[in-house]
């Protein structure tokens, strides 16, 4: 055991894991640093962690660790709260620690001697948690140097991991924060979301043949064990180490045994142990005397670490016979002392195995009397006390204990230990209809605030069906499927489908009858008309003035207000500005995170981005604080979508990336991330990847898609198109974005199509059809406060002009569009604008603009513009003009060049030097010189080896 962490090999030597230490211990040594182990089950996390604190080089950090468990209550902070136990031997005299400190000892009684006195509540929650968060920081940055290490992310709770993206957001000089889990059981494969800071991640897997035969060797204390053997071994293990010590554990007595092939063949295969480890802990268990037995089943009963008399009492056995067995049970080794006075399993594998070897009564038994003595706790340990209760047999404390605890979660914020919860509950048979009844409501009204919701749908689904539920509930269980297929690939029309069902039988529940009401309004849904929405938004518009109750009225107005800002309506904005900034409960903070972020959104899309980000601010504070990750999910791809928008592209397309692989499965958030990966791919000159991003869109199904990501997917493609020089498939495909635009009504959205709509028709000889578009957008969109359209209609007429020879006009309107983008902001469009300026006066013989290529390629590089970069480069080149260098030293060594980097970007999308050459405007020779200097200066033998990798 190191500062808590317990190896999870007896291995005398670390095997097969000499690059990874190296990469921990190098950067555990430039502190701040967040270090990340990430692996399944047994494969060593536990054990390369404990090797990390025992180098020399961290001999003078101090360690405090913390471990999150599978049956986790919902309480905030506690792996967090767990690793700070152990803070006060570090701390100095309180008198010489910030008031601040304070805050911790109200989480923290163990510390509360040592701190100063707490300061006075703040009397908001939110103002409180922020405090608590500066807190702990403060406390960290105090026992610097420190490493903090965090075990078993999976398991953590939401507010230690909201606690942990506050700390790695601005990790304290001196602090090292280490974390393992299992991606296999982490929320969207990633416990905390994206990284918020840059970290040394180490992915743990299986052992290879070779290291398995090492590590067999060094745990039978053999100078080397048969190749057949270990060839054997890896085949029954899988290469997983914590099995590979299992499984040989028996055999450390058998002298020379594994020598002979023979017998070493016989022993692996009478073990049986590497498909479960259940047969190999009997044997182990079987050995016990029957004392040690009974404590070692008390432990794989709880399954958590205990103290010693917690196990007794469970074993039913006195305090001193407790006692003897449990040091009986550690010299065997079967059980292992976890942290400081608690005792368990040396892994959840090995505590599986053990559980599965007790008899169906006394597994029962043993439930209830855990049952019984963690009952008398407060607060009681509800998760466990249902899990316990409902292996036992006792269904009713299962049931009473189970939804107890659900409400404990959806009280502090957890909606996903919720959901987990009352699913469980509602699969249990023989329910009662009315018990039924009541989980049910509570499931579907806690349900919207989760991410992972294909589970829930299937239980809603399966609710509609069941005979248990009441009639009257039908039309309530109808609508949370309804708000829950909106949200998901291919389900718009069946959420407009069940929503429309649900009203008729909502009579009854006015509030939940607005709910249904305010989806139908949005706008933003499949291809249904705005002129069928505005009688749904005109009906709830009136429930809001007429609502006595803030929380409906929030709900009503966190879909009907964004609607109308989607649509141009000019009241809309005066409307939000009346919406108190706090809210007096936590539900109704919940339905004002949605109401902020829900407009952000709706800033975005049509062009109020200042104001967009500040409501984003406020919204994703408050839907954080109150515990909403659909509202989180949506809000971070609101954020993306600004900062695209705004011309912040460093690093974007990560972020992106990062969020689709978290949030997948929802509709809103992956179309609308598939888009803007799909504009940054263009602007690169990445055409085939941008392709395949507009088409996961949904541009494909518009009935089944969010509407402004499809034109604006129209959109995007067009204009991808026309840089290919490809006019007559630009103007094919910006049809069928305004065919989309055009049966939505929706002209506040055209933004991102008709620019590239005007160029292509004007391209193709329709300078009458583009004249057409523009009066056609000028009268839809004259009234509504609609800021980006109002830019593009200027954008596009300096368009046509510049293509009718008006080059007094054409200036005049790329004028007034780049004037009307600078005030978005929207950088990219404007330097857009601002070359179409350029190269109509040119083409008029005004030879005095030929510097200005030089400087809006600068302008273009700068965002990340690739293409465009390239192409004022060219144009300057080709008509005399100067070329300023790019920004940067000009000396560059070996690292890659500003023009050999996106060399390497258009290599890593598999491009062929004959493409790179169109893209970046240089000739082929020109091309491949680069691509030599990319391949020697990556050490890498050929341009295959960077397919597929990031330049930068």
């Amino acid at each position: 055991m190191t500062n808590g962490i317990v190896a999870g090999t007896g291995s005398p030597v670390l095997v097969g894991r000499a690059g990874e230490l190296a990469a921990l211990t190098s950067a555990a040594l430039r502190p701040p640093a967040l270090l990340v182990v990430e692996g399944e089950a047994g494969v060593g996390k536990t054990r390369l962690t404990a090797e990390l604190l025992a180098r020399p080089e961290l001999a003078r950090a101090r360690v405090l660790a913390g471990g999150c468990r599978p049956l986790r209550e919902p309480f905030p902070y506690g792996v967090i709260v767990e690793a700070l136990r152990d803070a006060g031997k570090y701390l100095p005299a309180a008198g010489r620690l910030s008031p601040l400190t304070g805050v911790v000892g109200r989480h923290l009684p163990e510390l509360a001697a040592s701190l100063p006195p707490p300061p006075e509540p703040l009397g908001d929650s939110r103002a409180e948690t922020h405090r608590f968060f500066r807190a702990v920081r403060e406390l960290l940055d105090l026992l610097g140097p420190l490493v903090l290490v965090v075990e078993d992310l999976h398991w953590a709770d939401d507010g230690s991991r909201r606690l942990l993206r506050f700390l790695m957001g601005d990790l304290p000089p001196g602090t090292v924060l280490v974390v393992t889990y299992r991606p296999e059981d982490a929320p969207g494969g990633m416990p905390l979301g994206h990284a918020h800071r840059p970290a040394t991640r180490i992915r743990l897997g299986p052992l290879e043949p070779d290291d398995v035969r090492r590590l067999a060797a060094a745990l039978l204390d053999e100078p080397a064990v048969p190749a057949a053997f270990a060839a054997r071994l890896h085949e029954r293990t899988a290469g997983i180490p914590f099995v590979v010590e299992e499984v040989l554990h028996p055999l450390r007595d058998t002298a020379g045994g594994v020598q002979d092939a023979e017998v070493a063949r016989r022993v692996l295969d009478d073990a049986e142990v590497p498909v479960s480890l259940r047969e190999a802990t009997a044997e182990r268990m079987a050995a016990l005397p029957l004392t040690a037995r009974r404590i070692t089943e008390a432990a794989a009963v709880l399954a958590e670490p205990a103290s010693g008399a917690l196990l007794g009492e469970i074993a039913g056995l006195t305090a001193a016979r407790g006692r003897q067995a449990l040091v009986l049970a550690l010299e065997r080794a079967v059980l292992v002392e976890v942290a400081e006075c608690r005792y368990g399993f040396r892994h959840e594998l090995a505590q599986q195995a053990a559980y599965r070897t007790i008899r169906g009564p006394n597994r029962e038994e043993l439930h209830r009397r855990a049952v019984r003595a963690l009952a008398g706790r407060n607060p009681a340990p509800l998760v466990r006390l249902a899990e316990h209760s409902r292996k036992a047999g006792d269904v009713p404390d299962a049931l009473r204990y189970g939804e107890a605890a659900a409400d404990r979660a959806i009280d502090v914020g957890d909606p996903a230990t919720a959901i987990g919860l009352l699913r469980s509950l509602l699969a249990t048979p023989d329910l009662e209809p009315s018990v039924v009844d009541r989980l049910a409501v509570k499931l579907a009204s806690v349900a919207a605030n989760g991410v992972s919701q294909t589970d829930v749908i299937t239980t809603l689904e399966g609710l509609l069906s069941d005979a248990r539920l009441s009639g009257r509930l039908s039309a309530e269980i109808r609508l949370s499927l309804g708000l829950l297929l909106a949200r998901q690939a291919g389900g718009l029309e069946a959420a407009r489908v069940e929503l429309e069902v649900a009203l008729s039988g909502l009579g009854h529940r006015p509030d939940l009858a607005g709910r249904a009401m305010a989806v139908l309004a949005q706008p933003w849904i499949g291809a249904t008309p705005l002129r069928a929405h505005r009688p749904w938004l005109d009906r709830v518009d009136t429930l809001i003035t007429t609502a006595s109750d803030t929380r409906l009225r929030l709900t009503l107005m966190a879909n009907n207000v964004p609607s109308r800002l989607h649509i141009g309506d000019r009241r809309a904005w005066a409307e939000l500005e009346s919406v108190p900034p706090a809210a007096g409960t936590a539900e109704e903070q919940r339905q004002l995170a949605r109401l902020y972020c829900n407009s952000a959104d709706a800033g975005a899309w049509t062009g109020h981005h200042r104001r967009a980000r500040r409501l984003l601010e406020r919204g994703v504070q408050l839907a954080a604080d109150s515990g909403t990750p659909y509202v989180v999910s949506t809000a971070r791809t609101t954020g993306v979508h600004i900062d695209w928008l705004s011309g912040e592209w460093t690093g974007l397309d990560e972020r992106a990336l990062g969020l689709l692989a978290e949030y997948r499965d929802l509709l809103p958030v992956s179309s609308e991330l598939s888009l803007v990966l799909g504009l940054l791919a263009g602007a690169r000159g990445a055409w085939e990847r941008a392709a395949a991003c507009f088409a996961a869109t949904g541009v494909d199904r518009p009935e089944n898609a969010v509407t402004p990501v499809v034109v604006a997917a129209h959109g995007g493609t067009a204009g991808m198109l026309l840089a290919q020089d490809s006019a007559e498939a630009a103007a094919a495909e910006a049809a069928r974005g305004l065919e989309v635009l055009r049966t939505k009504g929706v002209w506040a959205w055209a933004g991102d199509l008709i620019p590239a709509a005007a160029e292509a028709f004007c391209r193709t000889g329709g300078v009458a059809e583009a004249r057409a578009l523009l009066d056609e957008l000028d009268r839809e969109t004259i009234a509504l406060d609609a800021p980006m359209a109002r830019a593009v209609l200027a954008d596009a007429r300096g368009i046509v002009a510049a293509t009718a020879a008006d080059e007094p006009a054409a200036v005049r309107f790329f004028d007034e569009a780049r004037e009307r983008y600078d005030h978005l902001p929207a950088p990219y469009p404007a330097a857009l604008a601002a070359e179409r300026r350029a190269r109509s006066r040119l083409g008029h013989g005004d030879t005095s603009v030929t510097g200005e290529f030089g400087e809006l390629a600068d302008v273009f590089a700068a965002l990340g513009a690739t293409r465009d970069a390239a192409r004022c480069r060219h144009t300057s080149r080709s008509t005399g003009g100067s070329v300023p260098s790019r920004r940067g030293r000009r000396g560059y060594g070996d690292q890659l060049s500003p023009r050999e980097l996106d060399v390497a970007s258009l290599l890593s999308d598999g491009h062929t030097n004959r493409e790179i050459a169109e893209v970046l405007f240089l000739s082929r020779r020109t091309v491949e010189q680069h691509v030599a200097n990319v391949l020697r200066k990556l050490k890498v033998r050929s341009r295959d080896a960077l397919i597929g990798v990031r330049a930068g």
